[in-house]
């Protein structure tokens, strides 16, 4: 039998996943980044994240990526999310709320605009940007590519569900779907390897701030289970769904 003929690191065959087709952050899912070429999150090109409506867990699929960067200083990036990010709740994950910066944008043209000149200016961590489906044009996501080829840091488009049927130059895509018991489902639309059958089911991230109260011991005198209650930290209230995915 012929030995396969052994390529340069930067071709890739079609049956392997491409792990030295660019560098990569790990996304904080073992199972994920088992899946994903190079092993997390691309840096230098696209990834897009569809799903049917804002808020099935896209930002929580992020939380540990964020985290990590925002803790290095570098400046996260979210071009016209569809609802402002509860901020509260992005601390108690352990996000540097200093380190993400929130730009607003009306029209589809600023939108695309202000991804470019963030894609040439390379000073940030992340980008995460929401398109609008009807005003985003194959043409726009090639010269979204192409300027994300120079940026050094993840860049993530959220597009709708229509999305996941139109070509696309990105080389990562995935389709979430919510599931039951604060899990995500991830299915591997597009990568750099052979095509992923099955979803992968995560368990999404919970706050790391969070409190865990002690069992609280009856004292057989009342006065001392008064004392006892003023100690004993409040449980924080769980943040809204609608206020961070």
């Amino acid at each position: 039998m012929k030995q396969p003929i052994a390529l340069p690191a930067s071709v890739w065959r079609a049956d392997q996943l491409g792990y030295a087709a660019s560098p990569a952050l790990g996304s904080g899912f073992a199972r994920l980044d088992a899946e994903l070429p190079g092993a997390g999150w691309p840096i230098g090109s696209l990834t897009e994240l569809i799903a049917r409506e804002p808020g099935v867990g896209e930002l929580r699929l992020l939380v540990p990526l964020l985290r990590q960067l925002t803790r290095e200083r570098k400046v996260v990036l979210l071009l016209a999310p569809p609802h402002l990010p509860y901020a509260p709740a992005l601390a108690s994950f352990g996000v540097d709320l200093d380190y993400l910066l929130v730009v607003q944008a009306a029209n589809a043209a600023d939108r695309l605009w202000a991804v470019e000149q963030t894609l040439k200016s390379a000073s940030f961590g992340a980008l995460l940007a929401w398109l609008p489906q009807e005003k985003t044009r194959p043409e726009h996501l090639r010269r979204m590519q192409l300027a994300a080829q120079g940026s050094t840091g993840p860049v993530f488009l959220f597009r709708t569900l229509a999305a996941q049927f139109e070509s696309s130059p990105a080389p990562l895509r995935l389709l979430l779907l919510p599931k039951a018991d604060e899990r995500l489902s991830v299915q591997v639309l597009k990568r750099r390897g052979p095509v992923l059958a099955q979803p992968l089911l995560l368990d999404l991230p919970q706050p790391v701030a969070a409190i865990r109260l002690k069992p609280r011991v009856i004292h057989p005198d009342p006065a001392a289970n008064q004392s006892l209650a003023t100690i004993h930290a409040p449980q924080p209230a769980r943040p809204r769904a609608s206020a961070l995915n």
